[in-house]
This record gives structure tokens, C-alpha cells and sequence, in this order.
């Protein structure tokens, strides 16, 4: 589609030729920045107490997008932004090319327009610090101008925006202009980065290697949910987008690695929902020689770690709520909970149609034909996760929706396998995991009864995997992590797009 220039557009567009007509390179291939904004302003006040002329010699050459102009005939006021932040720009027509003061003097040079300026330091009459500029420099026309955000600061103290850029939609669909203009977004993915490298940092330093295990698979396994299907055309094969690293990563624990992690991307073609995306980062890691509980305390310090390092605090908030993510945790046996929450006993009702009529007879929709397993964990998604605020781990779970951790010692229905809450919300998920393949094996061949092929839930049998179990795989705890959520409860985010670059949206019409 050929792009047709609103108005804004074509009078952008008409100054770009005016430019170009005047030998000025609207996107010229260089760019001499010695400081960035904030480092700028950081040199002047180094110097500035002990020596204000001194400060007022250093000499900077600062790049960055123009977000404020303030043109006051032979002087005019320029705000630019970087990352690091903003500064402003004060120019002067003696004291640089009359020609290229003209341009911002025309406005041919304007707001959204990237610019390069040289001078040195100084405070002005108004107490601001700036660059004088000598010399400025074109380094990119904007050929559309940003959306233009207003606020209103209401009588409550939140602030409503409006404008032409107030579609959520829009935002996340534009995300590199959302970016752009709203500095909360930036700071948002700010945080985000600094939570992975805060889950790096916490496993780096208890010996864990990081690695790197393969995105399409020949065949998908690791979790329950449906995967998206790919061909590879030179060999002729189906291949799938993994769902989870899980498998490959315990194969690496047979090869001789202690203690393994993973930060990626899985993909499930499944709906999307303000907690869940089709393409999202998780977080697992295997570590052998440790069971369940031992996992456990690594959870609660980990998840800790990652709040301080990002918020210098273990306290957050979190949809109105007060979250303290110290350790120690509460930990509930699933039984137990969901028995106070629902008044369900389901060791009690040991088959299906029983376990139907208890839900049915207690008033909790429910999705009819489903597995006794399933049934057990829907009770506790209806009733017991919403009230969850503070972190919980919800432990022993039901053996026949668990494939791959070990039997408690005191049933044949359990198994060692907890997840952890906050916020009313699933944050992850974790095993004692199964290392005798006779005992995978039949768990496999389980699943593969319980669910139809095509389900959801379908664990398909993986040979490979069996094959390496056989060599010998140490005792282990393994555990995983939506990242995306943990990002949504240290940064105060409703949804996930709010936290994915780039979340995935339905096609764009043409009249958007």
C-alpha cells in the first residue's frame, strides 16, 4: 500500500524539499555525540560548585530528538530527548550560522526532528542548565509528526490522558510511537530488562549455566498446550514452535550439567487473555539433587532478589493491592485449600461423576467431561487463585495433570509439584522431577489415553527423550517462570501487551 501524506504529512514533507533544495541533508550518514543528555548535564554539575566558569567551559556535543521549540526571534529555546533524558538547547543568531538558525527560525527545523548540537555548558537566567549552541546540525526529518498525548490531572491525583493518541490499541499497535511519547511506557521496558538480567544475575551466581535450546521442534512436549506447526521445505518435515524448553533442558542434567537455565520465548496457539500472549518469556532451570522444597526457597529468593534489584524494595503494588515478596511464603497443600475454599473434599470423590456432582451440588460452573484432573484444577482456578494475594505456593498436586514429577510418599494420587501466586494470579510452576524412565514412559502412554489427539492438554509420547532418561538422569528440581507476568507485578501493569514490546494483535482493517 502506497503511502498517501495527511496534511501534517505534506507540509512536513514540502519542508523536507525546502531543505534539501538548500543543501541541507535531511538524513545525513554521520553523527559526532560525545555526551549523551544526561552525562552533559552531569559535567556541568561536577564543576559547577567549585567553579561555575569552569563548568561553563565544558564542551559537549549532544544528539536527540526535539520535543519542546520556543522561538523568540534572535533567541530561541529548544528541548531534545535521548534515552538518558533531556536538555535544553539555547541558541543564539550570533553566535552560530545565521543560515541555520534560520531554518529553526522558519520552522523548517522543528518539533519530532532529530538534531545534533555543539556548544558548551551553561545555566540560564532562569536557573535551567544548557547547551549555548554554536553549531546545529540536521539528522533526520521527521516525516510524521508524534501523536500528541494530553494530560489531566483529575481531583483524585490520577492522571487521564487524552488526545489523539489515547487508543490502547493503537499504542500497542504503534508501540515505537508509543515509546516515543510516553516516557512511563519507556520506563516500563526499562524495568523489564533489569528483572531478566536480575534472574540472570541470581542464577549465574549459584552456578547455574545458561543455555540455549532449539525453538522449532520436532516434537513438542513440556506442557500442556497447543503448538503452532511449521514446515521446513528442504527435509519435508513438520516442525513446532516449542511450547516449553523442559525436555531439552533435562536432557543436558543426563550429559553431566549440575544446574541449567533457560530465558526465552515459547509460543502456544492458544487465546489470549490480559495474562497471557501467544508468544511470551519464561524462565526454567533444572538443578540436580534437590527436590521440590528445595526449589521452593530458590523461588521465594529469586522472585525477592528480582524486586530489590529492580525496585530496592520487596514490597510492590499491584492492581490496588500491597504485595510483600519477602520470603518466607505461605504454603498450602492443594488439598487443603481447596477444601476451605469450596467446602470439596476431592479426595472424597476419587472418579469423575462424582467429583461432577460435588461441583454441581456446591453451585461451581464447570466445563462437563473433562478429566478427574482437570476438574480438581479448575476448582482451584475458580475458587482458590483469585484470593491469593500475597505470594502463596500451593503444593501436591493431582498425579494425572503433573506427567513429570515424582509420587509423594503418603498416596498414589499426588505428586511432588507446587505452583506460586500472587496478586490473584499463576506465576509459576515447579517438580521434583521424574527421572525413572519406566515410570515416564507410562505416564506418557497415560496421557495419551486420557486426552484425544488434538486436545489441548495432548502430552505426545517422545521417544528421545525416554532414550535419554535410560543413560542415567540424576534426581532434580526443575522449575518455570512466566517473566512477562513477574514484569506485570514489579511495574503495576493491568495486561501483558502492557509488557511485551510488541504483543500480537489482530490484523489491522483499513479503515485503521
Amino acid at each position: 500500500m502506497t503511502w498517501e501524506p495527511n496534511r501534517l504529512e505534506a507540509e512536513r514533507l514540502d519542508k523536507t524539499q525546502t531543505l534539501e533544495a538548500r543543501g541541507v541533508e535531511c538524513f545525513p550518514p554521520r553523527v559526532e555525540r560525545t555526551h549523551t543528555t544526561a552525562q552533559a548535564i552531569a559535567a556541568f554539575e561536577a564543576l559547577e560548585a567549585d567553579s561555575p566558569e569552569a563548568a561553563e567551559s565544558v564542551e559537549v556535543t549532544v544528539c536527540g530528538r526535539i520535543r519542546r521549540l520556543n522561538i523568540k526571534g534572535k533567541v530561541s529555546f529548544m528541548h531534545i530527548e535521548d534515552e538518558s533524558g533531556r536538555v535544553q538547547l539555547f541558541l543564539r543568531v550570533n553566535e552560530m550560522d545565521e543560515a541555520v538558525y534560520d531554518l529553526v527560525r522558519e520552522k523548517l527545523i522543528e518539533s519530532d526532528d532529530f538534531v545534533q548540537a555543539s556548544g558548551v555548558m551553561m545555566r540560564t537566567q532562569a536557573g535551567e542548565i544548557s547547551v549555548r549552541v554554536f553549531e546545529l546540525k540536521l539528522l533526520a526529518k521527521a516525516l510524521s509528526p508524534l501523536p500528541v498525548i494530553k494530560q489531566q490531572k483529575l481531583d483524585d491525583g490520577t492522571i487521564k490522558e487524552h488526545g489523539e493518541f489515547s487508543d490502547v490499541e493503537t499504542r500497542y499497535r504503534q508501540r515505537y510511537a508509543d515509546l516515543a511519547v510516553n516516557k512511563d511506557t519507556r520506563d516500563v521496558f526499562l524495568k523489564r530488562a533489569k528483572v531478566i538480567s536480575a534472574l540472570r544475575r541470581f542464577l549465574d551466581e549459584r552456578g547455574f549455566l545458561e543455555v540455549e535450546t532449539p525453538i522449532l521442534q520436532p516434537l513438542y512436549g513440556g506442557a500442556a498446550a497447543r503448538p503452532f506447526i511449521t514446515h521446513h521445505n528442504q527435509l519435508d518435515q513438520d516442525l513446532y514452535l516449542r511450547i516449553s524448553f523442559e525436555l531439552y533442558l533435562k536432557r543436558l542434567l543426563v550429559g553431566g550439567f549440575d544446574a541449567v537455565y533457560e530465558i526465552g520465548r515459547d509460543f502456544r496457539n492458544e487465546g489470549v487473555s490480559y495474562k497471557h500472549n501467544t508468544e511470551f518469556t519464561m524462565l526454567e532451570f533444572y538443578k540436580a539433587y534437590i527436590d521440590y522444597r528445595g526449589v521452593m526457597a530458590l523461588t521465594e529468593h529469586m522472585v525477592a532478589f528480582a524486586a530489590e534489584q529492580v525496585n530496592r524494595t520487596t514490597i510492590t503494588h499491584f492492581r490496588g493491592h500491597e504485595v510483600d515478596l519477602a520470603p518466607p511464603w505461605k504454603r498450602i497443600m492443594m488439598r487443603d485449600a481447596i477444601r476451605e475454599a469450596s467446602g470439596i473434599d476431592y479426595m472424597d470423590h476419587l472418579d469423575t461423576a462424582s467429583l461432577e456432582a460435588a461441583i454441581t451440588a456446591a453451585g461451581i460452573d464447570f466445563k462437563p467431561g473433562q478429566p478427574w484432573g482437570k476438574l480438581v484444577e479448575h476448582l482451584l482456578g475458580e475458587c482458590v487463585e483469585p484470593n491469593l494475594i500475597q505470594p502463596t505456593i500451593i503444593y501436591d498436586y493431582p498425579r494425572d495433570i503433573s506427567p513429570f514429577a515424582k509420587r509423594v510418599g503418603y498416596d498414589d494420587v499426588h505428586v511432588e509439584r507446587f505452583e506460586f501466586y500472587i496478586a490473584g494470579m499463576e506465576m509459576g510452576n515447579a517438580f521434583t522431577e521424574l527421572n525413572d524412565p519406566r515410570d515416564q514412559e507410562a505416564r506418557f502412554l497415560d496421557m495419551g489415553k486420557t486426552f484425544q489427539a488434538g486436545d489441548d492438554d495432548e502430552t505426545p509420547l517422545d521417544e528421545d527423550y525416554l532414550r535419554a532418561m535410560r543413560y542415567g538422569m540424576p534426581p532434580n528440581g526443575g522449575f518455570g517462570m512466566g517473566v512477562d507476568r513477574l514484569v506485570m507485578l514489579l511495574t503495576d501493569q493491568d495486561s501483558i501487551r502492557d509488557v511485551v514490546l510488541y504483543p500480537h494483535l489482530r490484523p489491522e482493517s483499513k479503515s485503521e
